[in-house]
């Protein structure tokens, strides 16, 4: 029904533009009687009072625009006053800060459809700026403030370009009060911007005046009642940076430590402190009391273990050799170790009593392996070098000589696995000695024969010239048989081969024919001999 309403009004609207040459009699909505609220956008404010043909331009109902900044536009069809020139950046939303009963002046200003920072309005002209008493700053308004309450501002002290005291003067943001004290105006120094009071520290440097005029005991804490008789500069002893410990100037003290630390004065010695002279200086330095530079012994009253008894100072530990409470028999003030000890009460062969690992020092994992007594090798006046007495050794030679313990066999020496005292002796390492005991060893040769004449290799093995005759002697001297004198037989006359006298040592004969049965020259052997000087 609503529909049928709005389009008979069009039609008569429409009706009176034809019959009018094209021009209807300005009317409003409002006036004509027609229901602009049955459309869905009903007339408010002064849009009650407009021409229909102000917004729906050329009788064209369908489609008009309803948001204000299509019709309030420099360009369009639509020709309502647009937004002037001068207007603040922002969104299209009007409505936003506008009432349609009252374009001017605006409602309010909400700040979320505000394009720019906030100076671009508020910079003294378009709206209110900084006051001149403002503090000095680079910030954004909003740094500070809120778009929906501008005070009470939320000061950032980070964005402030001058110092404290530029503000914080008592006229323009709180200053000192009275009861500050003296100091210069760089507050900055001793005080946070997160939280003025409780203060960082106090720099002394931006302090006027003398200590004392803080120290005195009621703004800042004095001397305690302990404190040593001294004037009142603070200085002289104590820093800024520190109170304690106090740089005290000793130099000045022309008596000894004990005029002043008398326990009255200043400190003392403690009910704890050792059994000594007063002589403080020996032990202690001005710059430092505690610890002590050294313990001057001379200055030390009563007997080593009247300290020396585990609870005051060191005592034996519990690995110390069995022995009486006279530390000095053994040890010397100036060095407790090496303690010097008289090995001349000793019996010989007792050493290991005492040198078992346990009481004192004994034999190391790497120490060769012997049932000996330690005075078999070492001497009580050096440990080392020691003098080992192979005949107290228990092990092969190569338990030792291995090349790590103790020498071992050399690059060039002969290859073998046998142990040294096949041919060394522990008397003597040079010469070798080595005696052949394998059956197939023909005997020494009369001439001083070299090892490797027979070892080849220089190795156990050995390098057979004639290998087919081993282990004969013509296994070497094959190639000096002559047949010639070595007839075998006659009728006709024949020799022996190498091969049938192989061993050379032994006997010959010669045979009367080849039968060999009967023997016309006997020779007995042997021809040949191992240890003969000449073949």
């Amino acid at each position: 029904m609503k529909t049928k309403t709005w389009l008979a009004a069009a039609g008569v609207l429409l009706l009176g533009i034809f019959l009018g040459g094209g021009h209807a009699a300005a009317q409003s909505a409002f006036r004509s009687g027609f229901d602009h609220l049955t459309t869905g956008f009903p007339l408010e404010g002064s849009h009650r009072n407009v021409d229909c043909q102000g917004c729906h331009v050329g009788g064209v109902f369908a489609g008009t625009p309803r948001q204000c900044s299509t019709c309030h536009a420099r360009a369009g069809l639509v020709r309502a006053t647009p937004m002037p020139t001068d207007h603040i950046l922002s969104t299209n939303f009007c409505q936003d800060c506008h009432l349609e009963t009252t374009w001017s002046p605006v409602r309010r200003v909400d700040h979320s459809q505000v394009i720019g920072s906030c100076n671009s309005c508020h910079n003294g002209r378009v709206a209110d700026g900084k006051p001149l008493d403002h503090p000095a700053t680079v910030a954004e308004c909003e740094a500070c403030h809120r778009s929906t309450a501008w005070l009470p501002a939320r000061f950032d002290h980070a964005n402030v370009t001058g110092n404290c005291a530029g503000c914080h003067n008592g006229t323009d943001a709180t200053g000192k009060d009275v009861a500050h004290i003296n100091t210069t105006n760089v507050c900055e120094d001793c005080h946070r911007t997160t939280n003025w009071s409780s203060l960082i520290r106090v720099d002394h440097l931006q302090v006027l005046g003398a200590c004392s005029s803080c120290h005195n005991g009621s703004i800042a804490a004095g001397k305690s009642a302990d404190h040593i008789a001294s004037g009142n500069d603070c200085e002289a002893c104590h820093v800024t940076n520190a109170w304690s410990p106090a740089s005290f100037d000793h130099d000045t003290i022309t008596a000894g430590c004990a005029s002043c630390h008398n326990g009255a004065t200043a400190p003392g010695m403690g009910l704890t402190h050792m059994n000594t002279t007063n002589v403080c200086e020996d032990c202690h330095r001005t710059t430092a009391w505690s610890p002590a530079t050294r313990v001057d012994h001379l200055q030390v009253l009563g007997t080593c273990s009247s300290c020396h008894n585990g609870g005051f100072a060191d005592g034996k530990d519990p690995g110390h050799i069995e022995s009486g409470a006279n530390c000095d028999d053994c040890h010397s003030t100036n060095a407790w170790v090496p303690a010097v000890f008289d090995h001349g009460a000793v019996a010989p062969g007792t050493c290991t009593n005492c040198h078992n690992g346990v009481k004192a020092t004994g034999k190391n994992g790497l120490h060769i392996q012997t049932a000996a007594q330690c005075d078999d090798c070492h001497s009580k006046v050096a440990w080392v070098p020691a003098d080992v007495d192979h005949n107290a050794v228990t092990g092969s030679c190569d338990s030792c000589h291995n090349g790590t313990t103790a020498t071992g066999t050399n690059q060039g020496h002969f290859m073998t696995s046998r142990q040294c005292d096949q041919c060394h002796t522990t008397n003597f390492w040079l010469p070798s000695q080595f005696m052949h005991t394998s059956p197939g060893y023909p005997g020494d040769h009369g001439g001083q024969l070299a090892c490797t004449e027979c070892h080849g290799g220089n190795a156990e093995p050995v390098s057979w010239s004639f290998a087919a005759y081993q282990p004969d002697c013509a296994g070497c001297h094959a190639g000096d048989f002559k047949s010639g004198p070595h007839k075998k037989y006659e009728n006709p006359d024949s020799t022996y081969t190498v091969s049938e006298l192989r061993d050379c040592t032994g006997a010959c004969h010669v045979y009367t024919d080849s039968s060999l049965t009967t023997i016309k020259e006997t020779r007995p052997g042997p021809e040949h001999r191992v240890n003969a000087n000449d073949f």
